[in-house]
């Protein structure tokens, strides 16, 4: 087969096989978290539906409760009362996800601590031996199938007495059970009074979305059942749970302790991971499965709605934070998330990922990841993305179909997208062998030349060759104003790092603006555009990053400055001058046949360069050559003045870019005071300078001191106006 004769290949499958093995081995988080996309999935494709006959009632002390009967924490004596009447109305169980770790602080007792002595010996006696709001509280919970909420946390007290035992079949299972140092308790005769404690920790994943819930969580040796759990254990009536683990009957594992598998609460048994956990398929929140506690201790629900039910106590009101992310819905009371668990158990739900999953998925990613590797280069690139989707599809549908059928939870989504890299890196392959030659050439040049050249060579290679073409180019020339003065104040490292945030963002700015940079000196850049590629508003593009440019030195100004006075030391404001002109040039490879740089030469580039070495004399930061402005337009340009190309006939205007904050009437005053510049009547002269000098903006007071010394140069404002510069090509 072809595949055997390339060596390369198969060893480039079997690394990124073995590296996707490892690492799903190694389980990081963002695998992890892959998987966990997948459940989420899975869990808003196919939500469990909603029972018509829920066995659970939340009784939500919710924003009208609090309303109705005041602020939280409630009287102890108000909960008693509520808990008579939940055990009246019939309720299998009373479960609070609310902790009571402290004494009622309401109760007469209680206030009396908190009053000056005086006060205190009369209330003293006037309560004479009146019950405690603790003492009501727990007489109610004696009297009540009730449970109470324990948090186990690292710290805390010891566990109080628990009323349900275990008892373990197989594998002693604790060694993957959660472990925590002690548990935040109730009070202890809230505790002792009621007939079964749980836990209300949750196993939140590290986007702190709940999607697992522990049944069993230990202290140490001792396990301590869920809140969920001893809610239905106290509604059977049950003395104990058994724990069912790893080699116990009925259970193979081949000898290996891998934790539990079962947890039995009376009749009921329940499917669980290796630590004691279920994975629960969530419903979407039901708002009608919760009745107000006002109107419970109103005494206005409906007969026997509470009758045989389990009854949850916790709270929706936003106020006192108990509420918990699902994959179904962003916010949750945690006081349903206990009953979806309930119900989840009591209508025999499975959701479940094996022991076996893990193997699975990396045996299916090795299987089909050697199968699509010896064939893929065997036939078309069409007929392989074809085999590839089929692959991917297959993969997630079957995840699909074992969670909504059979209740298994199967990650498609990392062997889906090993099998999407391993397709696309085949199909790549294939067209290794053409792609060679031009490959080669992309990395010989790709360091020296703009992309864009890189492109038109792999294109045309004959163009490697010397030579050049004569092409009309927008030139743009920059360079950092009293370069050396600035230079002086720092060191070679401070140096570099400042012409490296000068350059990078003027840079991106010509590249933005679809131009070709040509080489860098020093403090300087130079660029050019509509070259290597066409670019018919090659004028306008330049001035477009010339004014970005400009724009873009208030910010480095501003930064520079804030870090020199961090540093206590001074930082002159950083001017940049840009020249720009248009006109034919030859541009190609020059140098070399050992060495070439894509390149531009020409008279063109020269006024370019001189235009920019102008900017210093006219204190202006940009100044455009005649050619640019006739290609690009007069739009937010303005003349400033004639000059004389030595070597040419005739004169050339130059122009400045009009500043944002100049008056309305000065590019009309400007440019009349222009105009009359050839003329040698010097009342002419004066009256334009004076009118375009009142309107212009404060960064043009160098040109017009300029033009007043040329004014003024024979004998004041009435001799002859000075000549026109000259520059050199």
């Amino acid at each position: 087969m072809r595949f055997f004769g390339r060596p390369v290949y198969f060893l480039a499958v079997a690394a990124f096989l073995g590296g996707a093995v490892l690492l799903r081995v190694a389980d990081p988080f963002p695998v992890q978290a892959i998987r966990l996309l997948a459940f989420d999935l899975y869990q808003r494709m196919a939500p469990a539906a909603p029972l018509a006959e829920p066995p659970v009632v939340v009784v939500d002390i919710d924003e009208t409760s609090l309303k109705a009967i005041g602020q939280w924490p409630w009287p102890r004596t108000v909960l008693a009362e509520l808990t008579r009447k939940l055990a009246e109305a019939g309720a299998a169980s009373i479960a609070f996800d609310v902790l009571f770790s402290e004494p009622d602080q309401s109760s007469p007792e209680e206030v009396v601590k908190r009053l000056p002595p005086e006060q205190a010996a009369l209330v003293t006696a006037s309560i004479g031996s009146a019950p405690t709001h603790d003492r009501a509280f727990a007489e109610a919970l004696a009297r009540s199938p009730s449970v109470l909420g324990l948090s186990l946390s690292g710290g805390g007290a010891p566990l109080p007495h628990l009323n349900a035992g275990f008892a373990t079949a197989g594998d002693d299972p604790r060694p993957f059970i959660p472990n925590f140092a002690g548990a935040v308790a109730n009070v202890p005769a809230l505790d002792a009074a009621a007939k079964g404690l749980g836990s209300i920790n949750w196993l939140q994943d590290r986007d702190q979305i709940v999607r697992r819930v522990p049944l069993v969580l230990r202290v140490g040796d001792t396990l301590v059942p869920s809140l969920a759990a001893e809610a239905l254990r106290v509604a059977q009536d049950a003395g104990s749970y058994i724990l069912k683990g790893s080699n116990a009957s009925g259970e193979e594992a081949f000898g290996r302790s891998t934790g539990l598998n079962h947890v039995r609460i009376g009749a009921l048994v329940v499917p669980t991971d290796a630590d004691g956990a279920i994975w629960l398929r969530f419903r979407p929140s039901d708002p009608e499965n919760f009745v107000s506690a006002r109107d419970v201790l109103a005494g206005s629900l409906p007969a026997r709605s509470m009758e045989g039910r389990i009854v949850l106590v916790g709270t929706s009101a936003a106020g006192l934070l108990d509420l918990r992310a699902t994959p179904l819905d962003s916010a949750v009371p945690g006081v349903e998330i206990h009953a979806q668990v309930i119900e989840h158990i009591l209508t025999g739900r499975s959701l479940t990922r094996p022991d076996y999953a893990s193997g699975l998925e990396i045996a299916g990613i090795v299987a089909l990841g050697l199968l699509l590797a010896l064939v893929l280069p065997l036939v078309s690139a069409g007929v392989a993305a074809i085999l590839g989707v089929m692959a991917i599809g297959g993969i997630l549908v079957g995840g699909f179909l074992a969670y909504d059928w059979a209740g298994l939870l199967f990650d498609p989504f990392y062997p889906a997208l090993v099998i999407a890299l391993l397709v696309i890196g085949s199909v790549l392959y294939t067209f290794r062998q053409a792609e060679r030659a031009r490959a080669g050439i992309r990395r010989a040049f790709q360091y020296y030349v703009a992309p864009a050249v890189v492109d038109e060579i792999i294109a045309d290679p004959t163009r490697l060759e010397l030579g050049g073409e004569m092409r009309e180019l927008t030139l743009l020339f920059c360079d950092v104003r009293n370069f050396t003065t600035l230079a002086e104040g720092l060191s070679a490292t401070e140096l570099t790092s400042f012409i490296n945030e000068l350059m990078t963002p003027l840079s991106d700015i010509i590249l933005e603006h679809r131009g070709t940079i040509d080489k860098y000196m020093g403090d300087a850049v130079m660029a050019f555009w509509n070259a290597p590629l066409d670019d018919p508003d090659h004028a306008r593009h330049a001035l477009d990053a010339a004014e970005a440019m400009m724009d873009a030195m208030v910010g480095l100004n501003a930064r520079w400055q804030a870090a020199a006075a961090e540093r206590g030391r001074a930082m002159p404001e950083v001017r940049i001058g840009i020249g720009i002109n248009t006109g034919a040039c030859c541009v190609g490879n020059l140098g070399t046949a050992r060495r070439f740089d894509y390149s531009a030469i020409g008279d063109e580039v020269n006024i370019a360069s001189r235009l920019e070495q102008l900017t210093k004399e006219y204190g202006l930061g940009v100044i455009v050559g005649e050619p640019t402005v006739r290609a690009a337009g007069t739009d937010g340009l303005v003349e400033i003045d004639r000059i004389q190309v030595r070597g040419r006939h005739g004169v050339s205007r130059i122009f400045t870019m009009v500043p944002d904050d100049a008056e309305p009437d000065f590019v009309e005053a400007q440019q009349a005071f222009a105009a009359v510049l050839p003329q040698q009547d010097p009342a002419i002269w004066r009256a334009a300078f004076y009118r375009a000098k009142s309107s212009a903006p404060a960064r043009f007071a160098g040109y017009y001191q300029l033009m007043l010394e040329r004014l003024s140069a024979r004998g004041g404002l009435g001799g002859e106006p000075s000549p026109q510069i000259t520059i050199d090509l």
